[in-house]
């Protein structure tokens, strides 16, 4: 072999040399950066955990027991005994109006009544000695018949006195006001000085908490809901003045009557709540949750998960191509586990969930397992732009 084509192969052996570590080194440098397949998505490890199932709405604290005091007679009111939250008890005067035009009236009934029984004496007197005139035959019997009807009028004349004075004796009481029940003060009408008029209905003058321990929340479910609530299902609330507060209740009632605003139906829930440190004030505003199942200790993935369809590689024309709908059975789901460079399907049985975690049964899926949520977006951007393939979906 001559001395140039020794040079020549020698140049050419170092020329191959040099393209194959450049070809070895950029693959090496892509592999190195580029990111592992399971980057693409976003993991949810599989917990153990209690969930709970709820319909929510909101309602009004009142008293179970609310007493509405009026007055049957009208005057001006003298004297205020209690002011708002006072406790009362039953049979305490609470206010009093001016006798004075009701004492006149019974003492003008009772000055009635002597006179009514002034009237009985004379036609008793009269219709005797009309008889002993009739029995000597000085007298008709027409005249008779007219003492004994002036008698039968002068009795009636009294009974009609004597209920009249009885009538003006009770209104006189009612000057009095009372308190019908035992209980707190939450309202108050009237002041000193102002006159009452009792006309048609009684004036409200003051409102009277049986029992501020025990109260209940109207609450106003929509009718979608309704249908799961049910007599003694547990309540649980909150209020703006305790935010750090967790209440709970019962509900007592589900009330048939339906309330129609703008077309949309309501029914009015009635909650019990206990209130032993009487914390709670009629008229706060109670965000309600009524119970209807609760799981503890169950295996729980979020919804997004459940949500979750895996991309599918575009086809040879480069157009995306659309997953096939699948007949989604109820109760059950598709949740997707990484397996061999690839989402898996894995169908499950769901059950309760809160709106943001579900409960789900499964024969596969355990504690710890990791399952899809979402693609990462931003590595799914930069494999297309790269020209990088899509992992294969498994068939379900």
């Amino acid at each position: 072999m001559s001395f140039l084509k020794k040079i020549l192969l020698h140049k050419f052996t170092v020329l191959l040399a040099l393209l194959a570590l450049c070809v070895g080194g950029y693959y090496g440098w892509e592999a190195y950066t580029k990111p592992p397949l399971e980057a693409k998505y976003k993991f949810h490890t599989l917990e153990l955990g209690d969930v709970t199932q709820s319909v929510s709405a909101n309602g009004t604290l009142n008293p179970l027991v609310l007493v509405t005091v009026g007055t049957q007679v009208s005057g001006k009111v003298i004297k205020l005994y209690v002011d708002f939250n006072d406790r009362v008890e039953q049979g305490q005067i609470l206010a009093e109006l001016d006798p004075a035009l009701l004492d006149a009236q019974a003492a003008q009934s009772a000055a009635s009544v002597k006179s009514a029984e002034s009237s009985l004496e004379l036609a008793i007197a009269n219709e005797k000695r009309t008889r002993e005139l009739f029995s000597k035959e000085y007298i008709s019997k027409q005249e008779l018949d007219a003492s004994v009807q002036a008698l039968k009028a002068a009795r009636a004349a009294l009974d009609l006195a004597r209920a009249q004075s009885q009538k003006d004796r009770t209104n006189q009481g009612y000057t009095i006001i009372r308190s019908p029940v035992s209980g707190v003060v939450v309202d108050r009408q009237i002041d000193v000085g102002q006159t009452v008029a009792a006309s048609l209905s009684a004036p409200v003058l003051f409102k009277i908490a049986q029992d501020l321990r025990q109260m209940q929340i109207d609450s106003n479910f929509a009718e979608a809901d309704i249908g799961r609530i049910k007599v003694g299902q547990k309540v649980t609330f909150a209020v703006d003045a305790f935010p750090n507060n967790a209440f709970v209740g019962v509900v007592k009632q589900v009330r048939l009557n339906a309330t129609t605003v703008s077309n949309v139906v309501t029914y009015d829930v009635v909650v019990t709540v206990e209130n032993p440190d009487e914390i709670l004030i009629p008229g706060m505003t109670a965000y309600v949750n009524v119970i209807l199942a609760e799981k503890k200790n169950v295996l729980l993935v979020p919804n997004a998960a459940l949500r979750y369809k895996p991309t599918m590689p575009p086809s040879k024309d480069g157009k995306p191509v659309m997953p096939k709908k699948e007949k989604k059975e109820s109760g059950s789901a598709t949740l997707f586990v990484f397996e061999n460079g690839a989402p898996k399907p894995v169908k499950v049985s769901v059950g309760i969930s809160d709106n943001r975690l579900t409960e789900i049964i499964s024969d596969e899926l355990k504690e710890g397992d990791k399952i899809i949520v979402e693609e990462n977006k931003h590595m799914t951007s930069t494999t297309a732009a790269g020209g990088g393939s899509h992992p294969p979906m498994r068939p379900f």
